[in-house]
Formats: C-alpha cells, structure tokens, sequence
C-alpha cells in the first residue's frame, strides 16, 4: 500500500463516517414504516458499513502518525483541517446511537452488560469531545491566526462535538433508566450540560458567521457547501432537547431526596414543554440557515461549476441531522406536516449519500481523490519556506514533493 493513501485519505473519513452514522439513524427514525423488517434491514446495513468504515480508518489514521509522526503537530497547527478533529467523536456518537437505541433497547442482545459497555464507550466519547471542543478553541485563540474573510462554518466542527454527545446521552439516559434511574438521571444532567455550553458557543459563532457572510460575502468555490453546516449544531442541538423533555418527563418526579424541585408533580412536564418549545425554535433556525444555504449554492451554480471534494461529505451529517429533528418533531406534534417534510428531507439526505458516495468511489478508482488535499492546502505550518517548490510544475509533478509541501518548515 502507497504510503501517500496514509497522508491524504484519513482527511476526509471521519465526515464520511459522521454522515454515514445520520443516514442509520434516519432510517430508525424514519415516520413511515421504520418498524418493517426492510427498514431495520437497511438501518443495519448502514450501521455496519459505518463501524467497518470506522475501523478501517481508525487503523488507518493511526498508521499514519505512526509512519508520519511530525503530521500531528502541522495538522493541530492549522486552522482549517485541525477543526475537523471534531468529527472523530461525532461518528463515534452515530454508532453508539444506533447500538443503544436498536441492538439493545429493541433487541436486548447484550443485555445489561452490553449496555454499560455502551456507556462507558459514551464516557470516552464525551471525554473526547470535551478535549475536541475547548482545546480546539484553545488553540484557535493562542496557536492560529485566524481572520473574518478566511471564517467559513468549518469553526462550529469543534463546537457540535458536545451537542452530538448530548444527543446520544439523551439516547442513553432513557434506556438506562429502567436498569438504574441514578446513573440514568446523572447521564441526562450530564448530556443538558454538554448541549448547554454547546449550542451556546455555536450560536456565537453562528452570529460571526453571519456577519462574515455579510460584509465579506458567501465562500466561493466549493467552500460554499460550508453554509450547510449550520444546520449541524441547530438540528442536532433541537434533537437533543427533545430528548432531554420526554426524559424528564417521564423520570420526575424523584419522590426521594430533599430537593422541592425535583420532587414537585409539575417540573418534569414544565421541562418538558419549555424543551418542546425550545426545540421548534431550534428547528425553525435550522430550516433559516438551510434556505440561506440552498440560495448560496444557487447563485454559485449560476456563475461556475461547483467541484466535488471529499470535503463534500461534510454535507450529509448536518442535512440528516435537520431531517432527525423534523422527524422527531412530526412525533411530538402528531403533526402531518412535520412527517412528510422530514421524511421527504431524509430520501434528499439518503440521495445526497448514494451521490456523494458514487462519486467517492469514482475517484478512489482514479486516486485522484488523493490529489487535492496538497493541491487546496499546501501551506499547512506558517513559515514553510518550500511553499513555491510545490507550487511549480516541478513541484507538482514529483510525487514526493506532496510530502514536502507538508512537512519542510
């Protein structure tokens, strides 16, 4: 195996396993007729296509800062593809879904034990996700020079970490409740928590955007699929209150402890209308910054062709995570309306993937796919001297100046 597939093609993989995780999770979730065996069969399709994808670039992410140890540190330096750290956790959360909510809560294959593994798996998770999210802003703020006209909607990537594990604490929490309502109600204070800080810092940062949008105008080139982005944090951060409501709606009251609050009949259906609410507000948010998007892509389309990146995976996570919360609401609202639309954005989401992937695979084939990461970003450290080597045709027709361009400071 080339050693240039262990340089460019772990870039994109964990958008791939993130947006591969929502299409399982759409297809549980999906209104009409998620409970036939074709829609189990094919949630379980993409479940395991999504942990064999995990795996296979696990191994091959590690073998990478193994043979290329000095990457690690040009990777976490740059500001654009060290934000895509963050989405290591997410696609883990897609799996962990997925294996609590059907191979356990439906099933029961694990039991008890296979459960309490998941949670631990979700602890690591959350861990991660914590280090992903305030050491990633850390380093924005100390290590990286950032500016309004180079922001795109990559710099919530660290920030959806925490909402993503929230949701899948939500998930969580309310099958543990039947085991042991303390860790059960822990989980769910735990995941309120994390999307607390979450959708706070990602509405900061969606207040920057805006204005980057604004003043300096939408990304050009393929960087305008990044306005879809911002339904990540809206939608999924909506799920997860979602969640969060009908959890403590049916875990409260306590009827133990001291606590007025927690023991009073009304607090856990106050929640959970206050969730409810905040959740549409959510999703309402959500549905603004995707007509924002689609007339971006438009008007680009207008004036140029739009160039397929691997990149473009980041497209299918936050799509599917709006059509999650549609669905989920079309649920709580007994709502027609809120059921066809979300189940008419998943088939989009589910086309969306079987393009994306078509086209991935096309490029494997061709190993062009491995071109463009030195191609769009060859200054990966500030101060590399050698910036013009790679940029002539010298540069560029030696294989091994694709290394060089990384890696000579």
């Amino acid at each position: 195996m080339h050693p240039r597939l262990f340089l460019d093609c772990s870039r994109g993989s964990q958008k791939l396993l993130a947006g591969t995780g929502s299409i399982s999770l759409l297809f549980h979730a999906f209104p009409y007729g998620n409970e036939t065996q074709t829609f189990i069969i094919f949630t379980f399709i993409f479940f395991f296509l999504n942990l064999t994808l995990f795996i296979l670039f696990c191994a091959i992410t590690i073998t990478r800062y193994i043979m290329f140890p000095d990457i690690w540190g040009l990777m976490i330096r740059h500001p654009a593809q060290s934000l895509f750290t963050g989405t290591f956790p997410m696609g883990v959360c897609t799996l962990l879904s997925i294996a609590v909510g059907l191979i356990s809560e439906k099933y029961r294959l694990g039991g008890k034990a296979f459960l309490y593994a998941m949670w631990g798996l979700w602890w690591l998770d959350v861990a991660i996700s914590i280090i992903c999210c305030w050491g990633m802003v850390h380093i924005m703020e100390t290590s990286q020079k950032h500016s309004l006209q180079s922001m795109t909607a990559v710099w919530l990537l660290p920030v959806v970490t925490l909402i993503v594990a929230s949701s899948t604490g939500g998930v969580l929490s309310s099958v543990l409740q039947e085991y042991d309502p303390g860790y059960a109600l822990f989980t769910q204070i735990s995941s309120v928590f994390l999307v607390s800080i979450g959708l706070s810092l990602a509405l900061m940062l969606l207040t920057i955007y805006i204005q980057r949008l604004i003043i300096i105008g939408v990304p050009q080139g393929g960087n305008v699929l990044s306005v879809f982005l911002p339904l990540g944090p809206t939608g999924q951060a909506g799920y997860s209150i979602i969640l969060a409501g009908q959890y403590f709606k049916e875990a409260l009251p306590l009827r133990h402890g001291g606590s007025t609050f927690m023991n009073d009949p009304s607090t856990g259906n106050i929640i959970y209308v206050v969730c409810i609410c905040g959740a549409f507000i959510l999703w309402a948010l959500a549905s603004m910054w995707m007509l924002f998007a689609l007339l971006a892509v438009c008007d680009e389309l207008r004036k140029t062709h739009i160039p397929f990146r691997v990149n473009t995976w980041g497209l299918i996570f936050p799509n599917g995570v709006y059509a999650n919360l549609t669905i989920a609401l079309g649920s709580t609202f007994d709502s027609p309306f809120f059921r066809i639309w979300g189940a008419i954005y998943a088939v989009f989401t589910l086309l969306l993937w079987s393009f994306v992937a078509v086209k991935t695979v096309q490029l494997v084939h061709n190993r062009s796919i491995f071109e463009a990461p030195c191609l769009q970003e060859l200054n990966l450290l500030e101060g590399v001297t050698d910036r013009k080597n790679c940029l002539s045709p010298q540069g560029m027709s030696n294989s091994n100046s694709l290394w060089t361009c990384h890696l000579d400071s």
